[in-house]
């Protein structure tokens, strides 16, 4: 019996070992598997794709080499309070692929932080390369790819799933992106392509972006509480037929600071039909609403253009906002006969806007832009407007909220359906939705890892 007892021993222990072995290897034996979970407070060098479903903790950090992608199927779970960077050397950058998601929901008090791997001090604009998501929404073109990103293609095309869903961007920080692949070429902080409007994007910050803050291309998806924060080239840019609504939005530019491309200026919006100014459907006509687009005093670099250059056939309409920055070229600009006809035929709208310090219209049909129903005031005193002392303030935090008895709190228009009603002209009334989360001085804020 002792023998038997020993040989029956034995033999369990063989069939747990050959059971715990083949647990440990029953997972993905692609070549770009991350490996094992790593141990807490532990900073993670994530390359090439992304094949199974992956969290990403807050007690670790996470550094992106070169293009990572996640791929169809695959969910990216980013917990609050995470801080991913991106490597300068292979162009670090997050690609979320159409099919995937990605679930990055921070919180007020604990935000998800992508920014630059160097220290407090030496990081600039242009660090990393940024945070792309493309989806299989509706376009204006076909299979088409994102600057940056020579290999995915995004579906598009008029018969795209308008309610695609590609996950949540939530109380996210995105600082010091936008590196160039390419002469003139670069990355966007935030790219989201071909998103669909099931896809939540909510309070996301993009500060010193060495391209445009956010770009869409085509997509339906809505957006609310955006915030652009000393930006290279445009803040808001809209192409291939983009069709969601924008809220609240906080555009603040430095006036020494602008593209130096040879191909392009900086304003605080850029809308396209697409490159061409083509007819191709579903036309560029997004919905913005309660923005406040910002220049910091001094002297206005020669590469600004405008606060709103809308051109080659874009239908895009913009509501109760305000703008208060020495753009050169004007405030609102509709370049070109397609895009003042799209005005004037009503496809698109501009209600409930104040402009000071920038030449007010340049071209389009401005008696009827100044038509007393629009409630558009353009050539205000900036003193007029009551801001706060410091709402253009590039040192600390700048003032949020417009003082008692500003005009802007409620001398705005009735916006249409499918905006949160409200009268006030920019992006905040009584409530600063800023506070806690966002952060005006990531130059020399400490990411290094506890």
């Amino acid at each position: 019996m002792k023998k038997l007892t020993t040989w029956m021993l034995a033999l369990l222990m063989c069939v747990v070992t050959l059971g715990m072995m083949v647990s440990c290897n029953n997972g993905d034996d692609d070549d770009d598997d991350l490996g094992p979970e790593p141990v807490p407070g532990q900073v993670t060098e994530v390359s090439g794709n992304i094949t199974q479903n992956t969290t990403w903790t807050a007690s670790n950090q996470y550094l992106l080499k070169g293009f990572v992608y996640v791929q169809p199927g695959v969910t990216l779970t980013i917990q609050p309070g995470t801080v991913i960077k991106g490597d300068q050397a292979s162009r670090g950058s997050l690609f979320i692929l159409p099919g995937a998601k990605i679930m990055a929901d921070g919180t007020k008090e604990k935000p998800i932080v992508f920014t630059s791997n160097k220290p407090a001090g030496q990081r600039r604009a242009g660090d990393w390369g940024g945070l792309v998501i493309m989806g299989k929404a509706p376009a204006n073109k076909k299979d088409f790819k994102i600057e940056g990103e020579e290999v995915s293609v995004v579906p598009g095309g008029t018969t795209g799933d308008a309610a695609d869903n590609s996950g949540v961007i939530r109380y996210v920080r995105i600082e010091f992106a936008g590196i160039a692949f390419q002469t003139d070429k670069e990355i966007n902080g935030l790219t989201l392509a071909g998103v669909g409007n099931g896809t939540v994007i909510d309070y996301v910050q993009v500060s010193y972006s060495g391209d445009d803050a956010i770009e869409w291309f085509g997509g339906t998806v809505n957006a609310k509480h955006l915030v652009a924060y000393r930006t290279l080239d445009d803040d808001f840019d809209t192409d291939y037929g983009f069709s969601g609504t924008v809220q609240y939005g906080l555009i603040l530019r430095d006036p020494a600071v602008a593209d130096q491309c040879t191909c392009s200026d900086s304003n605080g919006f850029e809308s396209d039909n697409d490159g061409t100014g083509s007819q191709d459907a579903p036309q560029t006509s997004a919905r913005f609403a309660n923005i406040s687009l910002f220049i910091a005093p001094g002297a206005v670099n020669s590469k600004y253009r405008s606060a709103f250059r809308i051109r080659r056939n874009s239908a895009i309409s913009v509501y109760n906002s305000v703008v208060a920055g020495a753009y050169p070229k004007g405030g609102l600009e509709l370049e070109g006969a397609d895009t003042q006809n799209n005005f004037i035929n009503g496809k698109s709208d501009y209600r409930g806007l104040t402009i000071v310090n920038a030449k007010s219209i340049v071209t389009g049909d401005s008696v009827r832009l100044k038509a007393a129903d629009r409630k558009n005031t353009f050539g205000a005193v900036e003193t007029d407007l009551k801001l706060a002392a410091n709402f253009n303030s590039l040192t600390g935090r700048p003032g949020m909220l417009p003082q008692t008895g500003s005009p802007l709190l409620n001398g705005g228009v009735t916006l249409p359906t499918g905006l949160e009603a409200n009268t006030v002209i920019g992006a905040f009334g009584t409530t600063d939705w800023t506070e806690t989360w966002t952060n005006f001085d990531p130059q020399n804020t400490d990411y290094t890892l506890n």
